[in-house]
């Protein structure tokens, strides 16, 4: 996996299309000068979980003894499930639509709509398959951060701009990308689990 493919499968997993129109509910009680700050505020939060995870979610699985190709199969899974629901929404909002009535904080902006399970799984995934190459993978994850940051506190300006029709299409097409990505892990996480068996 290269720098590249690994932050495009983050800024994909992360979906900030998507979280538009979340974020934008949960900031609606919000003073509008205060959105651009509570915004920065919520994405440096969700870097510093992110980061945590790719340094301390090798040991955690270490502990419990989880193997590669179950992170594998199982970042799969999730991926592939994120996918589907970004391809067929569900008809109100989904899962994490939630009514704030004061300024969110962590939840639900931080986590889980930015550092959210397939975020978090995608990092794991991609640092316990080659941990020495860390400081790729550290700026693959910034850089699919940052670009995701950008849209998001650009959300109402690209909301006028594309429309409620062309967000809606953007997510569906990230969500294709990203069922293929999930089908592949899976594959690659079959593949190792059978190989052994096999010899």
């Amino acid at each position: 996996m290269t720098v590249f493919s690994a932050a495009l499968l983050l800024f994909l997993v992360m979906d900030p299309f998507g979280n538009i129109p979340f974020f934008m509910v949960a900031l609606k009680n919000v003073d509008e000068r205060r959105h651009k700050k509570v915004i920065v505020r919520e994405l440096s939060i969700a870097l510093l979980i992110l980061i945590f995870f790719l340094f301390a979610g090798q040991y955690l699985l270490r502990i419990l003894q989880i193997s590669e190709p179950s992170l594998t199969i199982a970042g799969g899974i999730i991926l592939f499930l994120i996918a589907i629901k970004m391809i067929f929404p569900r008809p109100g909002g989904g899962d994490f639509e939630e009514k704030m009535n004061g300024e969110p904080f962590i939840v639900p902006l931080a986590i889980p709509y930015v550092a959210g399970p397939s975020a978090l799984s995608a990092v794991l995934f991609i640092m316990t398959r080659e941990p020495g190459r860390w400081l790729e993978w550290l700026f693959a994850m910034i850089l699919a951060w940052f670009a995701t940051g950008v849209i998001i506190v650009l959300s109402n300006g690209l909301k006028k701009y594309l429309g409620e029709r062309g967000l809606i299409a953007i997510e569906r097409l990230m969500g294709m990308i990203l069922i293929t990505i999930a089908v592949q892990m899976s594959m690659t996480g079959i593949s190792q689990f059978v190989m052994p068996l096999a010899k």
